[in-house]
Parts: C-alpha cells; sequence; structure tokens
C-alpha cells in the first residue's frame, strides 16, 4: 500500500475490548467531545430486529449518529467482506463531513476487516457455497470434512484443527473461489494499516467483568429477550437464531421450543458470554497497536477522562 494514500485517509478511533465491558459508552462520550460519530463492529447488531440480546442502543437512546446496524434482515447472509464495504463507506461519509469516525465493537475481525488493509477474495461477498458446506459438515462430521480440505488444500489443512468445523468451512469455500486461506491468513497477520488508527481497548478484572455480564443477561431477559426471541420466530428466522454465534437467542429458542428452562437456558447464556468474552480479549491481545485501559476502578466520568487523553495525545502524535 503506498504510504501517502495511507496518509490522506482519515483518521479514525477505534473503542475495542471484551463484551459488557463499556465500550459504547465510552464511544459516546468521545463522539461527543471530539465532534464523532459512531460505527458499529459487531457481527450480531448489523442484524434488524435482533435489539435487546446484541446489547443495540435503542434509538432514543442515542446520543450521537450511529453506523453498521440494523443493515440486514436475520435470515441474510453477511460477511466481514460486507462489512469491510458498508464500514469504510460510513467512515469516508463522516469524514468527508468534518467528523470524526470512532469505530466501537467486540467482533475483532470485523474489525480488522475495516481498518486494515486486507482484501478478500472473489466471491467473498456473497457466497452461496457456504449454507452447503456447513449442511455437508452436519452430515458428514468434522474428521471427514477436515479430509475434505486435505485433499482440496492440504497446506490450508495443516493450519487448521480438524475440530474447528469452522474454519475448514472457511477455507473450503475460499478454495472453491479459486483462494488460498493460507495466503489470506498470512496477509491477515501483516496488520498494515488502511486508515491511520487510534486503538483504545478497554479491560478490567476478570471477576468484574463477569459480574458485569451476568448483570447484562439479567437485565436483557427482564427487558423482554424472550419475546424479541418468540417474535423472530413468528418471523421466520429460526435457523438464523440458533447459529453458532446467536449468544442469548440459540438458548431461548430451546425453551420456546418446550427443549430447557428459563434458569438453564439464563445459565448458558451467562456462561457463552464469558467464554465469548475470553475469546475477544484473547484476539485483541494479540495486536500490539492497541493502548489497553483498565476501567475496573473507574467511574464513568474517569473512564471517559483517560479515554479522552489517550485519543488525543495519540491523535496528536499520528500528525
Amino acid at each position: 500500500m503506498d504510504s501517502n494514500t495511507h496518509q490522506h485517509r482519515p483518521t479514525v478511533i477505534a473503542v475495542v475490548g471484551p463484551t459488557a465491558v463499556g465500550k459504547t459508552d465510552a464511544a459516546e462520550q468521545v463522539a461527543l467531545a471530539l465532534n464523532g460519530e459512531v460505527v458499529s463492529a459487531d457481527s450480531m447488531q448489523v442484524y434488524r430486529g435482533m435489539n435487546i440480546g446484541t446489547a443495540k442502543a435503542a434509538p432514543e437512546a442515542r446520543r450521537v449518529p450511529y453506523h453498521c446496524i440494523d443493515l440486514v434482515e436475520p435470515g441474510s447472509p453477511y460477511s466481514a467482506a460486507l462489512f469491510q464495504r458498508d464500514a469504510r463507506s460510513a467512515i469516508d461519509d463522516i469524514a468527508g463531513r468534518n467528523h470524526l469516525p470512532i469505530m466501537c465493537g467486540g467482533t475483532g475481525l470485523y474489525v480488522r476487516a475495516a481498518l486494515d488493509d486486507w482484501s478478500f477474495p472473489i466471491g467473498e461477498l456473497v457466497s452461496p457455497s457456504r449454507a452447503r458446506l456447513e449442511a455437508l459438515a452436519e452430515e458428514i462430521g468434522p474428521d471427514a470434512l477436515h479430509a475434505l480440505l486435505a485433499e482440496t488444500d492440504p497446506v490450508a489443512a495443516a493450519a487448521i484443527h480438524p475440530n474447528n468445523s469452522r474454519r475448514v468451512v472457511r477455507a473450503l469455500e475460499m478454495a472453491e473461489n479459486g483462494a488460498s486461506y493460507a495466503e489470506q491468513a498470512a496477509g491477515f497477520a501483516e496488520r498494515t494499516a488502511w486508515y491511520p488508527t487510534v486503538f483504545v481497548g478497554l479491560t478490567m478484572e476478570r471477576s468484574a467483568l463477569y459480574e458485569r455480564i451476568e448483570a447484562r443477561v439479567d437485565a436483557m431477559l427482564d427487558a423482554g429477550l424472550a419475546t424479541e426471541v418468540a417474535d423472530l420466530l413468528s418471523a421466520g428466522y429460526r435457523d438464523a437464531l440458533t447459529a453458532t454465534q446467536a449468544i442469548g437467542y440459540k438458548e431461548l429458542v430451546c425453551v420456546l421450543e418446550g427443549e430447557s428452562t428459563l434458569a438453564e437456558a439464563t445459565t448458558a447464556i451467562k456462561q457463552a458470554t464469558r467464554r465469548y468474552a475470553k475469546r475477544q480479549l484473547t484476539w485483541f491481545r494479540g495486536d500490539p497497536r492497541i493502548q489497553w485501559l483498565d476501567v475496573t476502578n473507574l467511574s464513568d466520568a474517569e473512564k471517559t477522562a483517560k479515554v479522552l487523553q489517550l485519543v488525543e495525545s495519540s491523535v496528536r502524535a499520528l500528525r
């Protein structure tokens, strides 16, 4: 990438970290202070109607404009490549109006797809083969699926554990499109910026984060998450709600279909969310560009002040 091109692209602030750590409030505070707008980087908030379970800020509660939420119906396919297109369009539009783009979210792949120089293979925007490959995975099991990948792309098979069916499916899909999973993964590891970006990562002590996660799940249920799931089921979105990444939805589908109790589902949602937070931290900890701020014992005002201090000093350093 031409460094001069990079320098003429707008500066972006990225607020990242695990679920329930307080990213949305911090991003809004930065936006309010610096004339900014928020670009959500959450793989589930792109879906319309999935509001409570994704912790999507209600329209009446948003203090600044939001982008990249409510983009598609739950039954529509969406991908990191589509997010790259949509997020970059939003970022360029925001900057074109002399506002500051602030990316906020915990889907690490989406953050990097938007902010780093990473090209997706032809066919990634719309991939009808993915559903077929996922169905095949269910039919033949992970070992046979991995064996198929070993025949198709042995380099990719050597890099992916047989139990990671999601990546095996992705690699097979790429091979069908004439692309190499291994080559793409190597390019993704380079961390070359598309936009000059200030990364701020929020973290807190594990016990405190888990308390916040449990409180959030309880609040979602009190706010009517089960009703939201029932409405989505009635609209015909069962397959979308039972997808692997739809934490909070797939568990309640089991309750509504009489396969588990609400107490069992609540426990499962909290456990799945804790595990997701751990995966998020692992992903973001691998990025040396992120400046971390422990917000465990900070008030909202203190957190805002420290985030703004990090952002303002880092933006000056970029100029």
